[in-house]
């Protein structure tokens, strides 16, 4: 039932896109639980890259797009916001020849935010963050606004060091996030991390995850994948989910695969796409093992490929709270994962509900997925372990801190 009285609220949500990966997926649940709660929900968006949108946002919330403005108008407008902080926005934002996209929609957000005047707003990732603080600051409004980080800003600053929107952007965080109520990470390595690189006092986070595990979502793993690997009596499948980037080290997982099926029958299926498909598809036919991988691109239920997986592996370099974890354990699927920076050993329990292994290791990798295949978990334990990422527990913590009650 809605909750009524003085708790309900309007409250806007402002990401990039409509669709994509786990930031969009979790932010849809959101809005959706947020909804159902008798709230009144805006998501503002960037771009609407879906061909029918009304399918993807949730009933009871309302999808603005917010127009684009020229980029060099964004950039005059976030020195507006804060001119005191030209030390700061002068090499991340006032200089480079390529600004940030998102500073094109710090003009419509701004207007949307005097118009509409909703009690809270809630943004996602780095970049749309800054231009929800600038875009409050501008307004003039008395709107909470709480911004969240979903990664590791330490792997993002090293991997985008030669950009200098990147490089100098700590200090540009440290200062701009202090005109925020909340700040809320996906777990509490992204929160440490954001202490440590920005220098941001720990005080004033908020660890929450990602809202993953929903009613929908355990009806989608008790499907059948439409795919022959996964009939009876077939070999065990190996499954990586996830976009083919460099940093998700899908390489190692073929390296690792390759050992596998020198010791027993298995089958390696990615589901995804990406800038390195044409190279792991090479790479597969370099270590003889081809005819075993399959690599169909996205797929609508991944769900159900993960409940009837042999194994779920995740061999990023880095993760914010990898939900592709979260989605495994809750179709009970034995995983394997990198011990990598962020929220990926604490989903697992640091081991408890799967087996770590360094990044990059191959042999350590291999061998964890015959363990696994060998001597594969209870899933019952590990569909309970999911249960800590339902979508009621975080939006319950995400409604106190969006309506100041943390």
């Amino acid at each position: 039932m809605p909750e009524v009285g003085r708790d309900v609220a309007h409250i806007a949500l402002f990401m990039s896109l409509l669709i994509g990966g786990g930031v969009q997926r979790s932010m849809l649940k959101l809005a959706g639980a947020l909804a159902s709660r008798g709230h009144r929900v805006d998501l503002l968006v960037c771009r609407v890259n879906a061909r029918e949108p009304e399918e993807v946002v949730p009933a009871g919330v309302r999808l603005i797009p917010l127009q684009p403005a020229p980029s060099v108008l964004g950039r005059v407008l976030a020195l507006r916001a804060d001119p005191d902080g030209i030390g700061d926005l002068l090499r991340p934002v006032l200089m480079p020849l390529k600004s940030s996209n998102k500073l094109r929609y710090l003009p419509g957000l701004t207007r949307y935010l005097r118009r509409e005047r909703p009690q809270a707003l809630l943004s996602a990732m780095t970049q749309p963050n800054l231009v929800a603080l600038w875009a409050r600051r501008l307004a003039g409004v008395p709107t909470r606004v709480v911004v969240s980080e979903r990664n590791m800003l330490s792997s993002y600053v090293d991997h985008y060091r030669h950009q200098w929107r990147w490089r100098y952007l700590p200090p540009l965080i440290r200062r701009t996030y202090a005109f925020a109520d909340a700040v809320v990470t996906v777990s509490q390595a992204v929160a440490d991390d954001l202490v440590t690189v920005a220098d941001f006092p720990s005080t004033r986070i908020f660890p929450i995850p990602n809202p993953v595990v929903t009613p929908a979502l355990l009806t989608q793993a008790r499907a059948r994948p439409d795919h022959p690997w996964f009939a009876t009596d077939a070999p065990p499948v190996v499954l990586g989910v996830g976009r083919l980037v460099a940093h998700k080290d899908f390489a190692t997982l073929l390296r690792a695969f390759a050992q596998v099926r020198e010791a027993r029958p298995a089958r390696l299926m990615i589901l995804g796409d990406g800038p390195e498909r044409a190279a792991l598809q090479r790479l597969a036919g370099e270590l003889g093992v081809a005819d075993a991988v399959a690599m169909p691109g996205w797929v609508d239920n991944p769900v159900a490929y993960m409940a009837n997986a042999g194994v779920l592996v995740l061999a990023s370099h880095w993760e914010g709270l990898p939900g592709v974890l979260i989605e495994a354990l809750a179709s009970g699927c034995p995983i394997v994962a990198t011990d990598s920076p962020g929220g990926g050993a604490e989903i697992l329990g640091n081991g408890a509900f799967g087996r770590l292994v360094p990044i990059g290791d191959v042999s350590a990798m291999a061998a964890a997925i015959l363990a696994t295949l060998d001597s594969p978990p209870d899933g019952a334990r590990l569909k309970a372990r999911a249960d800590d990422f339902s979508v009621e527990r975080a939006v319950q913590r995400y409604q106190e801190v969006l309506l100041g009650s943390p």
